[in-house]
């Protein structure tokens, strides 16, 4: 059963935002991250919604959300849209898993804008400088040059980038489903858009502030994360009290995707559910 749909939408100060929801109970509130989309949950929604209520939307500029020239879609506004998102839901404490720029997206909700949460899984986050390899340096730089490039060069830089998180094969459907919002013309230029607004400061404004987080806290890291070293996950734990930190091991950068069954069992094991 897949119950993933983005069958809402809702216009946020970046631009309209394609969102779904399903199941019952206490809230659950999704946030994807770079270079993904609410897709990446859609092996866990199902496990998930038979306890929770769920909620999970594109980022404005990402999937089959608004995509558009000079839109600004850095972290900071990530943050107050998923500010807007909770208020729009109608939620007030929900519990919230992130992943990548998810973590910072949620956090600095949380931590600079007020919203409060039941409690956060962060599972391979973005969340502490450094991050970004040279890779994504150099494209930041130069984006408008990478944005000229012949759509068959484009739709390759695109697969070889999503590819470079796993360590795991994903099926070639979800492989299709991730990147194809990227291969459109608004799509291509909106993917290097985002290397561009890319900015360590984001982070830096709240990694003091982590020592105020409000909720109980559980970070899982899959163990072979090309993008992200599991020794960031460990450092991210320190600085926060009280945090559970778990990993999985033979997992790359997308655990959700790369193996859904043993990340389902750590969050029963954080937060039991049916």
């Amino acid at each position: 059963m897949n119950v993933w749909a983005l069958d809402e939408t809702y216009k946020t100060r970046a631009g309209a935002v394609a969102a779904g929801r399903c199941g019952k109970g206490p809230a659950l509130v999704l946030a994807h991250g770079w270079p993904w989309s609410s897709f990446a949950w859609h092996r866990l929604i199902p496990a998930l919604s038979r306890q929770f209520h769920v909620h999970w939307y594109d980022m404005p500029g990402y999937g089959q959300s608004e995509m558009r020239e000079n839109q600004r879609t850095s972290l900071d506004v990530q943050g107050e849209v998923f500010a807007e998102m909770l208020k729009h839901w109608g939620l007030s404490r929900p519990v919230v898993l992130a992943h990548d720029f998810g973590g910072a997206t949620t956090l600095r909700a949380h931590l600079l804008h007020g919203c409060a949460f039941d409690r956060c899984l962060l599972m391979n986050v973005v969340a502490m400088r450094p991050w970004g390899s040279g890779f994504f340096d150099h494209v930041g730089k130069h984006a408008e040059v990478f944005q000229g490039v012949p759509p068959h060069i484009h739709a390759a830089i695109v697969n070889a980038y999503v590819r470079g998180a796993l360590v795991n094969q994903l099926p070639l459907d979800d492989l299709h489903r991730l990147t194809a919002p990227w291969l459109t013309e608004d799509g291509a230029l909106s993917f290097y858009r985002q290397f561009a607004q890319a900015d360590e400061k984001y982070t830096a404004e709240i990694e003091p502030l982590f020592g105020h987080i409000r909720c109980p806290t559980h970070i899982l890291w899959g163990e072979d994360d090309p993008w992200i070293p599991l020794e960031r996950g460990r450092a991210l734990s320190a600085l926060i009290p009280k945090a559970s930190f778990d990993t999985i091991p033979g997992v790359g950068h997308l655990p959700q995707l790369e193996a859904p069954a043993s990340v389902l069992a750590k969050i029963r094991a954080m937060i039991p559910f049916r």
